[in-house]
């Protein structure tokens, strides 16, 4: 039965902590505190919480991030009723799911190139449209720093130029504008 339904990140943190149901349903976009981060809270606090994750988001580094958290699944806002329900089961019951699409999607996610954590704020900053000395500045690091990261990013990602590595990592769905 459901227990609680909310409308942001932080109600859904609360709320596992009161009740602390079998199975949690978290969209990965909500507000004031996103899926990924809530996940990582509640399962800080409850090791083996049992989360699916529920969203309209289909990029393979959504899929990852929501997976890397600790959710158990990961189900598209289109699945069919009786596989979310066999889902739930099955995560209430210790097993994990992935359908044969968002395995697809996964595997796709693998053959990228894997950025650093920092890698990978950098290039967020540089979508952003932000030169070398806002990043320096945003992330309290050297433009010397800035520049070794830009590079390992484009190495990474094949690219010519900082613009062209923003185009491959959103090809790739690396990164979302």
């Amino acid at each position: 039965s459901v227990v609680a339904e909310v409308d942001d990140g932080l109600q859904a943190i609360e709320q596992f902590r009161i009740h602390q149901p079998d199975v949690a349903i978290l969209d990965l976009q909500m507000p004031n505190v996103g899926g990924v981060e809530a996940i990582n809270t509640i399962r800080s606090e409850f090791p083996n919480a049992a989360i699916i994750m529920f969203s309209i988001y289909e990029t393979d580094e959504d899929i990852y991030q929501g997976l890397r958290a600790g959710a158990k699944a990961y189900l598209l806002k289109d699945t069919p009723c009786l596989e979310i329900l066999e889902v739930i089961r099955a995560v209430s019951e210790g097993q994990r799911y992935v359908s044969a699409e968002i395995g697809t999607k996964l595997a796709a996610r693998m053959e990228r190139p894997n950025l650093s954590d920092r890698e990978f704020e950098v290039l967020s900053l540089m979508a952003k449209g932000k030169n070398n000395k806002a990043i320096a500045t945003e992330l309290t690091i050297t433009e010397n720093t800035v520049k070794f990261h830009v590079t390992n990013v484009m190495i990474k990602l094949g690219a010519s130029d900082r613009t062209h590595a923003v185009v491959n990592a959103l090809q790739q769905g690396i990164i979302k504008l």
